[in-house]
């Protein structure tokens, strides 16, 4: 609004309701003026007292999410630990199971040249016994 169009509005309020109204009329527009500000003040806190039980719901899901995260990480710990510990004891078994069969191996091996020997013996023996002959 220009300077003009108050100028014309305020001749306008002059007319209709007289010089000795308008106090009444300004005092009554002041008063709605301060209504209307006590009606938004109280709008206001009262949006921000629920928005602070909006903010306190928020942070009790932001806790629940947290103790599920803990709760998972602590379950995968948990779960590779007992693999790792599965892992291990089937490494010991294996290697185990290996060093048996090397040892019983090697007993073979040293029955076979046992068994190589002693024939090699006879059959020196024998040539001998054939040479002497």
């Amino acid at each position: 609004m220009g300077g003009g169009e108050i100028v014309l509005i305020i001749f306008v309020f002059l007319l209709l309701f007289g010089a000795k109204a308008i106090p009444d009329i300004a005092k009554t527009l002041g008063k709605a003026m301060r209504e209307f500000q006590k009606a938004t003040n109280e709008i206001k806190r009262e949006i921000n007292e629920s928005g602070g039980g909006i903010g306190d719901d928020i942070n009790d899901i932001r806790s629940t999410v947290q103790n599920i995260k803990s709760d998972i990480q602590e379950g995968i710990r948990k779960h590779t630990s007992d693999i790792q510990d599965g892992i291990k004891e089937t490494t010991n078994s294996v290697q185990e199971g290996i060093k048996n069969h090397t040892d019983d191996i090697e007993k073979e091996i040293s029955g076979v040249k046992n068994d190589v020997t002693k024939e090699a013996e006879k059959m020196a023996n024998t040539i001998d016994n054939g040479a002497q002959i």
